[in-house]
């Protein structure tokens, strides 16, 4: 059970919470001791959250609880946090990001989620901007300033001083040319609204939208504090730094040189400039005692940059996010919760895409249906999908990156009108394979035999459909057999299940049709199907040996055995293979039916 955040009976009294916050696009994030929340006002003016379970400190390894071990831990888990949090902020008021070229080669070719990637690649981006312009340019314009005074003892005081004054005015300057930015500036307001409501609570008022418009725009530990001390801390350190190199005579070459020997020497202390920066701040918001808001002082003046009035609408997502942290961090059972976010159909299908790169438009398409439960004529480029559908589909297409047809991603298919089950033990059932059930039904006789059921398809549709039919179905895969008996059993069928290869599994028995869609792949054209059938479906289902028809061999060989007087048997045929099976009923009475493509597709055969 979270610690209870101390209760303030008077607006005099501090009440200190270990709750933090950060700005996001058009919300707050809000972070307590084990858990952590963001509120997002949508464009419909909804406040939407995205709550999360964290580890509180004091779960952590001590070794990552020392003190100055735990601010560069903080600060590391706080880039990563904090730049998921924007990006699923940016997401909910609906800035959806084009992926780039490389992010979608990289997707296609590296299987990753191309979020991930842009997550990935814009922290290291931040990163390496950051000590590009915190650190190496400094380094070199000091290095270069400073020139005539390198043999002085006391340059590296002057180095340091100049480096460390050049950091904060870029920082300055930085801060100022983004706050140009219309969505900049609602996030510093944003910010401003997230102090507010900590100095409200802090203050032990209750949270209203009235109280925390009172209160100050500043806080004792907000990051932009934290970044005045990482600069007064790297002067005090950097200081230390250029007096070892010089006196180690490292420094004795041209200013080029000397400068790209210093930037890494410092870039290995920033862990040790971030965790004492850290740990004063920690010290500092302890005490509202005059020396301590002294030694802030610069750091809340550097606030003013940083922050802005909110308005009201903004008081409100903070109050809430802080909420809602308080209620999480009181009761563990309060389960995780997403942004209700809505995204267009047309960017739903481009980022599904990119996880599932083998999938074709079709595949993508069916699944938005899947989730959606619209037919797929509704889902235009505008239509809206919430985020649990979005989470939904993006779930199965996970499944699907390496191929996985979307049948067995989704673990069923429909055939004629009957969802059945599926995995990869048996053959997805095509839509040219309704029309065999189809001849089947529409056959006059009763007893009827499905040879190489595989999952059932053909027996369970007539099954279903054919009044009074008899159906047994077999096939040579026990695991074939379980997934068609389940079919059967769900949809409270009377099918007669028999393991066997073709006829030796019904030895004495005679029946009015015998159905069979057999394997009639040839087998060197195995190698030339797409991936995700030669790849995942069963290869026993698709081999019909050197010329694609070996099976259809052994059933014509001894099918007038099985068959009652005028009875009739019905084949399913590969391309361009029915003159060929024709060939194997010599004499027989054979009508050939075609598909939805024009293409031989049926073969009946009278006895």
């Amino acid at each position: 059970m979270a610690k209870k955040e101390k209760k303030c009976k008077n607006s005099k009294a501090v009440c200190r919470t270990s709750i933090g916050g950060q700005a996001v696009l058009e919300g707050v994030m809000m972070k307590g001791e084990h858990s952590m929340a963001t509120a997002v006002r949508t464009e419909a003016g909804e406040i939407t959250f995205e709550t999360r379970r964290i580890k509180s400190p004091k779960e952590k390894k001590i070794f990552f609880r020392l003190p100055f071990i735990r601010g560069v831990v903080n600060l590391v888990t706080q880039l990563g946090q904090g730049m998921g949090t924007l990006m699923r902020s940016a997401e909910v008021y609906g800035d959806y990001a084009e992926p780039s070229k490389f992010e979608k080669w990289a997707s296609k070719k590296l299987k990753i989620d191309p979020m991930k990637i842009l997550m990935f690649f814009s922290l290291i981006l931040g990163l390496v901007f950051a000590i590009a312009l915190f650190v190496v340019v400094p380094n070199v314009v000091s290095t270069a300033s400073l020139r005539t005074l390198e043999g002085d003892k006391l340059y590296p005081l002057y180095y340091s001083l100049l480096e460390g004054g050049l950091m904060l005015l870029i920082f300055i300057g930085y801060v100022v040319s983004i706050s140009i930015m219309k969505d900049i500036r609602r996030v510093f307001m944003y910010h401003g609204a997230e102090h507010r409501t900590i100095n409200c609570y802090e203050h032990g008022l209750e949270l209203t939208v009235e109280n925390v418009q009172k209160q100050s725009t500043f806080h004792s530990r907000c990051g932009t504090t934290f970044t005045f001390f990482v600069i007064f801390i790297s002067i005090l350190v950097f200081v230390f730094i250029n007096w070892a190199l010089t006196a180690l005579g490292w420094l004795h070459y041209s200013s080029a040189i000397n400068a790209l020997i210093k930037v890494p020497c410092k870039l290995v202390f920033i862990p040790v400039v971030a965790g004492i920066s850290y740990e004063l701040l920690k010290l500092l918001a302890k005490s509202d005692c005059l020396l301590f808001r002294i030694l802030r002082s610069p750091g809340v003046a550097l606030q003013k940059l940083t922050t802005r009035k909110p308005l009201d609408e903004m008081a409100e997502v903070a109050i809430a996010a802080f909420k809602k942290v308080q209620e999480m961090d009181a009761d563990p059972t309060i389960p995780e919760e997403n942004f209700s976010i809505r995204l267009p159909v047309k960017m739903a299908k481009e980022r599904l895409k990119f996880i599932a790169t083998e999938a074709d438009d079709s595949d993508i398409e069916w699944l938005l249906v899947e989730v959606t439960g619209k037919k797929r004529t509704e889902l235009v480029d505008d239509y809206m999908l919430t985020s649990e559908q979005f989470d939904k589909a993006r779930e199965i297409a996970e499944k699907m990156k390496d191929g996985m047809p979307l049948q067995y991603a989704l673990g069923y298919t429909e055939f004629y009108g009957i969802r059945l089950n599926l995995n990869k033990n048996v053959l997805i059932p095509r839509p040219e394979t309704e029309l065999v059930a189809e001849v089947a039904i529409n056959t006059e006789g009763i007893k009827v035999l499905d040879l190489c059921t595989g999952s059932g398809a053909i027996a369970i549709a007539v099954a279903t459909k054919k009044e009074g039919a008899e159906v047994t179905a077999s096939d040579i895969s026990p695991a074939a057999l379980d997934i068609a008996k389940n079919n059967a059993m769900l949809l409270g069928l009377k099918i007669n299940f028999k393991e066997g290869n073709l006829y030796e599994a019904v030895k004495g028995e005679k029946f009015d049709i015998i159905v069979s869609n057999p394997p009639y792949i040839p087998s060197a054209d195995i190698d030339t199907l797409e991936k995700k059938v030669k790849d995942f479906e069963p290869m026993l289902a698709l081999d019909g040996g050197k010329d694609g028809l070996d099976v259809y061999r052994k059933i014509a060989a001894d099918y007038e055995n099985y068959l009652n007087d005028n009875g009739t048997l019905i084949l399913e045929l590969g391309i361009d293979e029915s003159e060929k099976v024709k060939e194997l009923f010599p004499g027989k009475e054979i009508e050939i039916k075609k598909d939805y493509n024009g293409i031989d597709r049926i073969m009946v055969v009278k006895k």
